[in-house]
């Protein structure tokens, strides 16, 4: 049924998320720039403008899922600090590009039955300049389905489990060893 693959980042695994992203500094997210793509609810994206996050892109295809998330936006006063495009991914990872946007941050959630996105949206982030060179991409996946090691530049440096769900963390480096974490 269309619009019901929206499924957003269960609570406990979105504050793992944003634990690991900080490390302890609460400040670490201050003034960053973050992709939320597939963006769903908004969830991720909407944590991350409220723990500092100068600028987040939603993006979601969907109509209705895109605006539910200016509904949550509006409904939580945020007011300023993002964009929500309602488009495809790829094709707006291209145009952030060539306006030259550099995200800090990047995080993935396409529907789980749809893993060929994963692939296709990571090989597509290694090979436009629209990370910065410190910059991490998070996908948020099945923990049975492994969405790759390497695509590009872009390595896996970590894999966050959690129930069902797992997160692997990506970011330009040289290929290493790769770090499990059950939370």
């Amino acid at each position: 049924m269309r619009g019901m693959d929206v499924r957003p980042t269960a609570d406990r695994l979105r504050e793992t998320l944003f634990d690991v992203l900080t490390a302890g500094n609460p400040a670490a997210l201050e003034g960053t720039v973050w992709l939320d793509l597939y963006a769903g609810t908004g969830a991720v994206g909407i944590e991350a403008v409220s723990r500092g996050a100068g600028m987040v892109y939603f993006v979601e295809a969907e109509r209705s899922a895109a605006e539910l998330i200016q509904a949550n936006l509006r409904s939580l006063g945020i007011t300023e600090g993002f964009q929500v495009l309602k488009q495809d991914v790829l094709r707006t990872l291209e145009k952030l590009s060539s306006e030259s946007v550099a995200a800090d941050f990047g995080f993935l959630d396409p529907p789980y039955r749809m893993e060929e996105l994963y692939r296709n949206t990571l090989e597509n982030l290694s090979t436009i300049s629209l990370l910065r060179s410190n910059g991490v991409i998070i996908a948020e996946h099945q923990k049975r389905f492994d969405p790759g090691e390497r695509f590009g530049k872009l390595n896996r440096f970590r894999v966050v489990k959690q129930g069902d769900a797992a997160l692997s963390c990506y970011r330009t480096m040289e290929p290493g060893k790769l770090h499990t974490t059950n939370a």
